[in-house]
Parts: C-alpha cells; structure tokens; sequence
C-alpha cells in the first residue's frame, strides 16, 4: 500500500484432492490463517481505517487443479476462499474479505501469488496483494 511493503505470514491445511464429475479437475479444500504486518503511514491515521493495526485472518475455500497426477501442470492451481478479518485496516476494512490465489503447489514447496480484498463490497478497497514462499509437511 502506497509503496509500503509488509510481512505477510499464512499457515495453511489443505484436505485431499477430489474429482469433480468425470472431469480431469480436481478440487482441494483449504483453511488458512494469515497475519500481515501494519505498515504506520501516518496520513491515514486520522482514519477510522489505520494502518497501525496488524491485519489477522481466518479463511476457508477451495483450490482447483487441471489434470491427472501424472501431468507436469496439474501441481499448478486457482484458489478462491472467503476471510474473517479480525481487525480492518485502510487496506482490508471490513470484517469479510476474498482471497484469490495462484500458484504452484508441489511435494514440499509452494509458491502463490495471492489477493485479499472485500471486492468492493465496502470503502475503502484498497487490498494487499502478495507473493509468498511456503514448506509443506504431512501430517
């Protein structure tokens, strides 16, 4: 936001791909808890949106994939989940937002390009938009 860059930590569980029909996409739920550092630009301070405050969110959803285990793309996906945000900032201000992400999801890695906004439900809408690095572990 304006320029500012923030930390962004999310922790994710994702549940077992399973097929949608008889088509090669398969869906993949997903429940994510995420943390991103406020970023103190003081000209939004008089606003009832701050960015003093860290943003929390707990969201759930799904990820699709295309493909059959054995193709080289089918690790790519789209995700889509809706967030509770526990406390808005200028960036998130409302207490519900949309997650849509991108990304390529393999055995122990992940990397995501992802978007958290309230789809212009709500003013301001500003967003934050992400580019994350993950570990993966099986449980």
């Amino acid at each position: 936001m304006d320029g500012r860059n923030a930390t962004a930590i999310f922790t994710e569980i994702m549940g077992m791909q399973r097929a949608i029909g008889t088509a090669a996409i398969t869906w993949q739920p997903v429940l994510s808890l995420g943390w991103i550092e406020r970023r103190n630009i003081p000209r939004y301070e008089p606003s009832c949106y701050r960015t003093s405050h860290n943003a929390e969110l707990l969201a759930g959803g799904g990820r699709l994939h295309i493909g059959s285990q054995q193709t080289w793309y089918q690790p790519l996906f789209f995700g889509f989940e809706l967030a509770y945000n526990h406390q808005p900032t200028q960036a998130l201000s409302s207490p519900y937002e949309f997650v849509s992400t991108l990304g390529w999801q393999g055995r122990r890695f992940s990397f995501q390009l992802r978007h958290i906004s309230n789809g212009g439900l709500h003013d301001p809408n500003r967003g934050e938009t992400m580019a994350l690095a993950g570990l993966g572990f099986t449980l």
